[in-house]
């Protein structure tokens, strides 16, 4: 795994954690218990913060990152937070946002700067979540820029646990090898 210092900041990465050995972890990065992180994904912290809950897990070619402070921005600037047991797909970019849990972030979407997303959301595979959108609870969103589709079914957020549970019970599967 690369985990990459930059200025006095060090990633914290939790001992049940996994990242892969392609992926890039630079600066002010903490990953929690039992997430993942997979091939070429880049988490880079360098001019702001970016934290990883519990049971989550960052696909193949993702990129998170984080805006400083800028005249006219937050005081803190836009970091990175994500909850616990979130699945982020395939080449998602997740820039300065705020992610809740029990969340999906359908492949090759992109979530910018002051975003959030709530609890229990599904994010279609290819949307745009603009900036400083707050995206509700409980729906599926879809569409560049994303849209409230529908409500999510019983099933659908039942799947937001069984694709948590995989990317643990995968991660414990590679620690092991």
């Amino acid at each position: 795994m690369t985990l990459r210092k930059f200025k006095q900041y060090q990633p914290q990465v939790d001992h049940s954690a996994f990242v892969d050995p392609s992926a890039q972890v630079i600066g002010q990065v903490i990953i929690g218990k039992d997430s993942s992180i997979w091939p070429n994904v880049t988490i880079r912290g360098d001019v702001n913060n970016i934290s990883i809950g519990e049971q989550s897990n960052i696909q193949d070619n993702s990129v998170l990152h984080v805006t400083s402070p800028y005249p006219g921005s937050p005081e803190n600037g836009y970091p990175l937070k994500m909850g616990d047991r979130v699945t982020i797909g395939h080449q998602v970019i997740l820039h300065g946002c705020k992610i809740g849990n029990l969340c999906l972030i359908g492949m090759g979407s992109c979530v910018l700067d002051g975003a959030v997303i709530e609890d229990n959301v599904l994010i279609a595979a290819g949307s745009l979540v603009a900036q400083n959108k707050r995206v509700k609870s409980g729906y599926l969103w879809m569409g560049r820029p994303a849209k409230p589709i529908r409500e999510l079914t019983d099933e659908e957020l039942n799947w937001l646990k069984i694709s948590a549970d995989h990317y643990v019970e995968l991660k414990d599967q590679y620690l092991d090898s």
